[in-house]
């Protein structure tokens, strides 16, 4: 059992000082990381609202009211300093659509000539709001922020009328308790949104979670299947085999070395979103180690597998891309789960990935401890165990042929 972990330190080490001496190999691997986490954090910004989106407004003629709705619209900032909209005057409402056609605007607010006249005499009256249906995701924050804004300008009319029928009725002989506020009438019942931690987590966070494992997986993966398919076509992993070394050393040796260095990948990129991007890690880091080691034994089975049917670095690189592609989008790493149709829900749940950003995001984003992550941990270790089975055992065959 020693001359295992001896042999197996000996091919680590040797595959670790092999990749040092390639320069350029070596630059690209801190060079990626950073690259995507940076390209994907620009991506998704850590504000959770929209910024200088255009769009039109319709609103001459519509009175002193009609233009204090579009005042508001447009001095709207749901971050400090930082306007959610980009306002453009049109004509018509004919204007706006066709600046949408023109992809000029992003969406567009028309406001009635009588707008003013019909809320003074008491009546109701109606905006409408265009959307951009090319890009339904913009169109939905679109939709949502003026649809908002509007309920809260019309609850801000409704109430000062309110005030006036107040004055009134509280101005009579009565218990202070029994007081009518505009506030009660306005709103009899709020809602109030309490989450597990402080503060107010941003999509990225959602995010960086899915990219720390994606990357680790992914160069354990090609790493691994890319190192065993040199040394075929070069010729040493023969020289490897008729030494006195153990096989299933060389393997786990591989295997090692790869997970290192994955796992010095995705430090970098914790790093760099912790800094970078605000990305705060409220659950322990030992939990987080844990689940990306496992992560990483879960994959190891199916890259050994892969190394041992390709015979050449590009077949090995063909067939990771058709692994590692779908679950990119299966495993949850940009898009919820839940949001997927159901028979893609059940393809999720075959694939380990899906796992272990589940259980890195319970830890960093939830602060869950490890009862709660249990059976993801659970999950990743007898899906590592079932494919090192199955690899190691192909692999002595296919190597001794």
């Amino acid at each position: 059992m020693f001359k295992i972990f001896r042999d197996l330190w000996q091919i680590t080490k040797k595959d670790l000082i092999e990749f040092t001496r390639d320069k350029l190999r070596l630059a690209t691997f801190f060079i990626m990381p950073m690259f995507m986490m940076i390209m994907v954090g620009f991506i998704f910004p850590s504000q959770n609202s929209l910024k200088n989106i255009s769009i039109g407004i319709v609103q001459s003629q519509s009175g002193e009211i009609g233009q204090k709705l579009a005042d508001s619209v447009a001095s709207l900032e749901p971050t400090a300093g930082s306007k959610a909209f980009k306002v453009t005057q049109y004509s018509s409402i004919e204007a706006i659509k066709d600046g949408i056609k023109k992809q000029e605007i992003s969406g567009g607010l028309f406001i009635p000539s009588d707008f003013s006249d019909k809320i003074v005499s008491g009546g109701q009256t109606e905006v409408t709001i265009v959307e951009d249906q090319s890009n339904p995701q913009i169109s939905q924050m679109v939709d949502a922020i003026l649809s908002k804004t509007v309920e809260g300008f019309s609850q801000a009319l409704g109430a000062e009328k309110l005030s006036q029928i107040l004055i009134t009725v509280n101005s009579l002989p009565q218990n202070q308790e029994h007081k009518v506020s505009i506030e009660s009438i306005m709103t009899p019942i709020r809602a109030n949104i309490v989450g597990l931690i402080a503060g107010n987590p941003n999509y990225f966070e959602f995010v960086a979670p899915g990219i720390i494992a994606m990357i680790v997986m992914t160069a354990v993966l090609t790493g691994l299947a890319a190192s065993i398919a040199r040394e075929k076509e070069q010729g040493t992993l023969d020289g490897m085999l008729i030494s006195p070394i153990n096989r299933l050393a060389i393997i786990l040796g591989k295997a090692f070395a790869q997970s290192i260095r994955g796992l010095i990948q995705g430090i970098i990129v914790m790093i760099l979103a912790i800094i970078f991007f605000g990305v705060t890690i409220h659950g322990n880091v030992l939990l987080i180690a844990l689940i990306l080691l496992l992560g990483v034994f879960s994959f190891v089975g199916l890259g050994i597998l892969v190394s041992a049917v390709a015979t050449e670095q590009e077949t090995a690189t063909q067939l990771l891309f058709m692994f590692q592609f779908p679950m990119l989008f299966l495993s949850g790493v940009f898009f919820p789960i839940l949001l997927m149709p159901p028979f893609m829900q059940t393809i999720s749940k075959i694939i380990p990935l899906t796992y272990a950003i589940t259980a890195l995001r319970k830890v960093m984003v939830l602060n869950a401890g490890f009862s709660a992550v249990q059976n993801e941990i659970l999950i990743l270790l007898v899906f590592g165990i079932v494919t090192l089975s199955i690899s190691v055992p192909v692999f002595k065959r296919v190597i001794t042929r």
